[in-house]
């Protein structure tokens, strides 16, 4: 199992969050520190993610392992990412320390805000969040998990939603290659407005760009 860990400065870009709404569920987290400042922040934020069924010692030791684990995709592509961003692999490699501790620290702290669950089925009323998060997972894997199952996927996260959805990236991992029904899938979202919108953020080439759903 890969347990990321991403920070809320990664966050920030990705999603391109100039201010944080009352409410916030991140699905699926991993071991991002978005929640943990975030929730610093004010805001009744959420993480949500298969992975928290795991006790915590295996917990801490499968984010630990996941550090150096999750630059092997980034070392099977090199040719697939750029580093204006982030600047060095060092640097990107201090973002994902610092964020996993503050995660570790914080999912020790406050396990309510961390919910083992997963899609396409959360445990959580319907509208129960301002703003849902969806980093790396939807499109990304989209290899491994079929049309169908994004479907299901989107009308969860959108359930939960009461304002906004937020997705990214929207390539397959590694070369980085588009999702030829990604358009076929967003037709299909009934009592919603979407919009792919460009961020000030891109690691995987090409990869500059979120999916955002809103409730009408």
């Amino acid at each position: 199992m890969l347990v990321t860990s991403r920070s809320y400065a990664e966050y920030e870009a990705m999603f391109d969050l100039k201010e944080l709404p009352d409410s916030i569920l991140d699905c699926c987290a991993g071991g991002s520190g978005f929640t943990a400042e975030a929730a610093a922040r004010g805001v009744d934020a959420i993480a949500a993610d298969p992975a928290y069924e795991l006790e915590t010692p295996e917990l801490v030791d499968t984010v630990r392992r996941s550090l150096p684990a999750g630059s092997g995709i980034v070392d099977e592509h090199k040719g697939s990412f750029v580093w204006h961003w982030y600047g060095t692999p060092e640097q990107r490699d201090q973002h994902r320390i610092e964020a996993a501790d503050r995660f570790l620290q914080d999912v020790m702290a406050a396990p309510e805000r961390y919910v083992a669950a997963g899609l396409p089925e959360l445990p959580f009323g319907d509208r129960r969040f301002e703003l849902v998060l969806c980093s790396h997972l939807l499109f990304t894997w989209a290899d491994k998990f079929d049309r169908a199952w994004h479907e299901a996927a989107l009308r969860e996260l959108i359930r939960v939603s009461n304002a906004e959805v937020r997705i990214f990236p929207l390539v397959l991992q590694g070369a980085g290659d588009q999702i030829p029904w990604l358009s076929e899938v967003l037709d299909a979202l009934d009592g919603v407005t979407t919009e792919v919108r460009k961020v000030p953020y891109e690691f995987q080439a090409g990869a500059n760009e979120m999916l955002v759903i809103t409730r009408d």
